[in-house]
């Protein structure tokens, strides 16, 4: 298979090329957004709050949510952290070996006979991969250029004060992520190969009372997932590193080896792509639970390393980001305009409420849905509360805190925050571009495995339509380096907040579900120490 996909690639390789022709991926651009542009508008239309800040009214949904199950869930997203983090240490793993704390197994309510039953075991098997490389994987998806550009462009706008509630809507996203990844594992289908199909699209379909509505939910999910690891999860990450890489290969005064050559970059990431999701989750998983900790460390590491070389300034930074988020003084948008900022730069980067995450969690090994809901509430504190808050910190500590930067793009935003850390360490620009680029890559391994589980929803988990799904997804990979695509990729990023809307109505529904695999699964730990 791995010669048919390379062999496809390469042929698409003049088409590519042809596409590159001057204007010409500018015209499909232009006629892609004229068509989706009504779509666009309506998922991220902002609604006035004044005559300088307005929000989107996805963040409402998405903000509430979150808030709702902080407290229906008794702040779980602080309560159980510790437990969270004894269970990625692997502390509770007895209790999947014991036999007299086994969760039952439930009578399906689900008539689909191509379905398994709405359990957690099946056929003997407890899933795919283990807490930790669930958490990586999931991770991979949602670290990376939202950190870096995102952060830059928040604080640009917002000011200092926005990293507050920036850390403020973290926290509260945890509590949407445990509630999301525990249904994930409660409604997953597993094969009797042990591999593992589940996400919104199965508990909207089986958690539901209403079968009908459950059915409708589940596809538009399936259908929003599919788009958004087209674009959001594949061609905006390539496009991006991309032109860091570009970038950071420009000689002063001249023009990069590179330029022109985006076709080139995107047919070895769409390469190095295919090896890796040609294998799977177990494979992805295994790829992911090494980048990611490996770039998560580099870069706070590195930021620690600018803020402590700086350290007289520290004080002044944290009452900037204290005294900016609830007394702002000349920022575009007053108070309303710093906390909007910060509560929609933690919403686009750690996708809480999405349900994205719930796809990749599904796959655990574990007997207890909850189990792995508390580990997914880490993901949250570990992309927003500590490495966007880390990019704040240098940039506000280095001194690029300033409206000026506000109408910058993502592409410029890295740079900032690229120049903001040569500042203190001169050759770190480089180990940027390659935490892009490792960031850009671990995205789309994790997106194009989204993208598959509702692919295969939709249209059977044949492996034509697999690796149907996989082929078209690396070739997407060549055209988001080589082309223009704006509309494109801000029609998919809109598929990627679309998902919210089903999502969210099964989360609030399904909410007292559950409570019921928490208190098992707490009920477990406390008769293991008994």
């Amino acid at each position: 298979m791995n010669k048919k996909l390379l062999s496809l690639l390469f042929l698409a390789t003049p088409f590519l090329t042809f596409s590159q022709e001057k204007g010409l991926d500018q015209k499909i651009d232009e006629a892609f957004g004229n068509a989706t542009g009504w779509f666009v508008d309506i998922i991220f239309y902002q609604i006035p709050f004044t005559d300088t800040v307005s929000i989107y009214w996805v963040l409402f949904p998405l903000i509430l949510g979150a808030t709702y199950f902080t407290f229906y869930f008794n702040f779980i997203n602080f309560k159980g952290f510790i437990t969270s983090i004894n269970i990625v240490r692997g502390k509770h793993d007895d209790l999947e070996g014991r036999e007299d704390h086994n969760v039952e197994i439930e009578k399906s309510k689900f008539t689909d006979e191509e379905d398994n039953p709405d359990t957690i075991r099946i056929e003997g098997h407890v899933g795919e991969v283990s807490h930790f490389q669930a958490l990586t994987a999931a991770l991979s998806a949602t670290v990376g250029l939202g950190n870096i550009a995102g952060v830059a462009i928040a604080v640009s706008i917002g000011g200092a004060g926005a990293t507050f509630w920036m850390i403020v809507a973290g926290f509260l996203g945890m509590a949407s992520k445990f509630v999301e990844c525990t249904l994930g594992v409660k409604y997953r289908d597993i094969d009797s190969d042990g591999t593992v199909y589940g996400g919104p699209m199965y508990y909207l379909t089986k958690g539901l009372k209403n079968k009908t509505l459950g059915k409708i939910l589940a596809a538009l999910f399936a259908i929003f997932v599919i788009g958004g690891s087209f674009g959001g999860g594949n061609m905006f990450q390539v496009n991006q590193a991309f032109q860091l890489v570009e970038n950071i290969t420009t000689p002063a005064g001249g023009v990069s080896f590179l330029h022109g050559k985006g076709w080139l970059f995107g047919l070895i990431m769409a390469v190095l792509v295919g090896i890796v999701i040609i294998g799977g989750i177990k494979k992805i998983a295994k790829v992911t639970d090494k980048i990611v900790p490996f770039m998560v460390a580099i870069y706070v590491a590195a930021s620690l390393f600018v803020i402590f070389a700086n350290y007289d300034m520290i004080g002044d930074a944290f009452s900037q980001i204290f005294n900016g988020a609830f007394s702002p003084e000349g920022i575009a948008g007053g108070a309303v305009g710093v906390l909007v900022q910060g509560f929609r730069r933690a919403a686009f980067s750690n996708e809480a409420g999405i349900g994205s995450a719930s796809i990749a969690h599904s796959a655990v090994k574990t007997k207890y849905a909850a189990s792995e809901g508390m580990v997914a509430l880490l993901e949250p504190f570990i992309d927003t509360v500590v490495v966007c808050t880390m990019t704040a910190l240098v940039l506000i500590i280095t001194g690029n805190v300033n409206a000026e930067n506000a109408s910058l793009n993502d592409a410029q935003a890295i740079l900032l925050t690229s120049g903001a850390f040569e500042s203190a360490i001169s050759w770190f620009p480089y180990v940027l571009t390659v935490a892009v680029v490792l960031f850009a890559f671990s995205s789309m391994i994790s997106w194009s495995y989204y993208g598959f589980q509702g692919w295969v929803y939709l249209f059977g988990r044949s492996k034509k339509m697999e690796y149907t799904y996989k082929v078209i997804f690396c070739i997407f990979v060549v055209i988001g380096a080589a082309a223009s695509l704006g509309s494109v990729i801000g029609f998919s990023d809109a598929m990627v907040f679309a998902m919210m809307v089903p999502n969210m109505i099964g989360l609030i529904i399904l909410a007292p579900k559950v409570k019921v695999e928490l208190v098992r699964y707490m009920d477990a730990i406390k008769a293991s120490k008994a």
